[in-house]
């Protein structure tokens, strides 16, 4: 089997791109985990296919797969080329979509600039909507991980995060805690977890393990 694919990033955050449309996609986990091998493979993050839409008044159906070939409800970078990506192969002339993924609509925008905005709602806070085992919503949570308590915050924008405040991210211990909070036992499903340092109100700095894929690029 031969597929014609696309390789982008964004924010270092990398995919490979499928057209599903123009082109017929079955793609095995197995198959997919090759494709994403940084050795064998072509090497990504995540590997993202554009479907024909299924939902009424949407332009595409969007699937993300992650590196160990799961595949996933949600991916912002991803979003973001996604919607370049269906720009410049000319599957639509639309600047702003409407996009049906497994977690619900999202709308990308290519701006003037050619930069992409995109509109993924707003974030969800209730433990069972992450989902999160928590009787009740806090503004932060205590987790045990590694024999350690630590405090995060938890959310979701289409997939799970759990979010820890650390005071400088490039010591934060991301390869070490991060597969043992991907799979922690008070999230249901698997989980990104994430570090981030407030250089200022209108500034962070962000280093993310990602569920299926490890640690990914972020700024």
């Amino acid at each position: 089997m031969k597929l014609k694919f696309a390789k982008m990033q964004g924010q270092g955050n990398d995919f490979v791109m499928l057209d599903g449309v123009r082109q017929r996609v079955a793609l095995t986990p197995a198959q997919v985990k090759r494709i994403a091998d940084r050795h064998f493979g072509v090497g990504c993050d995540q590997l993202l296919v554009v479907e024909k839409p299924r939902m009424p008044g949407t332009d595409f159906l969007y699937r993300i797969y992650n590196a160990d070939g799961g595949e996933v409800q949600q991916c912002g970078n991803g979003s973001r080329c996604f919607a370049r990506f269906v720009l410049e192969e000319g599957l639509t002339d639309k600047r702003e979509i409407r996009v049906e993924t497994a977690s619900g609509v999202i709308v990308p925008r290519v701006e003037a600039s050619g930069q992409v905005t995109v509109d993924m709602g707003a974030p969800r806070f209730e433990p069972r909507e992450v989902p999160f085992d928590a009787p009740a919503r806090q503004r932060t949570y205590r987790i045990e991980v590694a024999g350690e308590s630590v405090e995060v915050g938890v959310l979701s924008m289409g997939n799970p995060h759990a979010v820890q405040v650390v005071a400088d991210v490039d010591r934060a211990p991301v390869t070490l805690q991060g597969p043992l909070i991907e799979r922690h036992a008070a999230f249901p499903e698997r989980v990104n977890a994430g570090y981030m340092q407030v250089v200022s109100r209108a500034h962070i700095r962000l280093r993310v393990w990602e569920r299926g894929a490890g640690e990914t690029t972020c700024m």
